[in-house]
């Protein structure tokens, strides 16, 4: 019943900068955690960022510096701010939220979204 609708992506050059959005939408109780992943051609799907509702972070150290992830909880929205992207940052992005939806059993479900692709040329 919840989904994440994500905004954003396209391609940009290198040294450039680029946003995705995430909202969440549907029946759910709370909202914990937020955060994007990403999948390149043949690669596993990776951790990128994640936040808390508290606004804790954490960074994969191949953006640390170079994205921004942050958060509207009224509005169940994440972000993720690129900057000075690469080319290894080509990839699709996922946005994933970890939250008690409104049904039982009342416990954590992970819900993902169904990504946007991110490009970045030489």
């Amino acid at each position: 019943q919840v989904q994440l609708v994500e905004s954003g992506g396209g391609s940009v050059q290198a040294g450039g900068s680029l946003s995705v959005s995430c909202a969440a939408s549907g029946r759910f109780l709370s909202i914990n955690i937020m955060g994007w992943y990403r999948q390149a051609p043949g690669k596993q799907r990776e951790l990128v960022a994640v936040i808390s509702r508290a606004s804790s972070t954490n960074y994969a150290d191949s953006v640390k510096g170079r994205f921004t992830i942050s958060r509207d909880n009224p509005k169940n929205t994440v972000i993720l701010h690129m900057n000075n992207v690469k080319p290894e940052d080509t990839a699709v992005y996922y946005c994933k939220a970890e939250g008690v939806l409104g049904v039982t059993p009342l416990v954590p479900r992970d819900i993902w979204g169904q990504g946007t692709q991110v490009t970045v040329s030489s």
